[in-house]
């Protein structure tokens, strides 16, 4: 197994808070690996000390084999790991345009894009096409997660780093974000995906990774996860069948 990202003994503090306990995580090249839990069990954080923005307090935290607990957060981002956070983390005042623009690191503006990259990831979603000159503020909540997700892959990332994309949106603005998150794997991108709707993580999950009181509880196969309806009361207190 080709491993991305491997966390080994990460331990997390913010202030006066023991958020991690030792997490242990490997996030293969190439597959989504979904990382669940109830409410409180560590997952945001894992994601923002992955990022540098919580630093991890003791442990190890390796992009291909590379040392990336020490770096400051923009040295991660340039090591070729993008974030979408769970606020999206767009600009509400510019234009879809211009927030597109922002995040790519080699454009000064929308003509410097790469344009067949940008054409792929306007096939993928399909109404910042239409808003493409329209304050991003105004975009329906789906719209902007779209967005958010379209600003970490318009140029080409190591990892991608997604905080429950699928919250609050209806059900078939969640379809549309599971078929163009569905392109992206088949296109090979690695993805660490956080995410409650257990239907989705079902549909784009390879493996999964159970976190609980800031730890890592288990590690296995999505479609054996998905399949053993115990397990899933065990850990999560619900079952994927009565959440699909």
């Amino acid at each position: 197994m080709d491993i991305l990202l491997e966390l080994r003994a990460v331990h997390t503090h913010v202030g006066a808070y023991h958020l991690l306990h030792g997490v242990d995580l490997l996030v293969p090249r190439g597959e989504v690996t979904m990382l669940l839990g109830r409410n409180g069990a560590g997952k945001t954080t894992t994601l923002r000390t992955i990022m540098g923005l919580w630093r991890a307090s003791a442990g190890e935290l390796r992009l291909a084999g590379r040392p990336i607990g020490a770096l400051a957060t923009p040295e991660i981002a340039r090591a070729g790991i993008a974030y979408v956070p769970e606020n999206m983390g767009i600009f509400t005042d510019l234009s879809v345009r211009e927030n597109m623009v922002l995040a790519a690191r080699a454009a000064r503006h929308a003509g410097e894009l790469d344009a067949q990259r940008l054409d792929w990831i306007l096939g993928l979603f399909p109404a910042l096409r239409r808003f493409w000159l329209q304050r991003a503020g105004g975009l329906s909540g789906g719209q902007k997660q779209m967005l958010a997700v379209a600003r970490a892959i318009i140029e080409p990332r190591e990892l991608l780093l997604i905080d429950e994309p699928s919250k609050g949106l209806a059900p078939a603005i969640v379809d549309n974000l599971v078929e163009a998150l569905g392109e992206l794997k088949r296109d090979g991108a690695t993805v660490l995906l956080v995410e409650q709707n257990l239907g989705v993580a079902r549909a784009l999950g390879d493996r999964v990774a159970v976190m609980d009181d800031g730890r890592v509880v288990h590690t296995g196969g999505m479609a054996e996860f998905a399949a053993d309806g115990a397990l899933q009361q065990r850990l999560l207190g619900l079952a994927l069948r009565s959440a699909a």
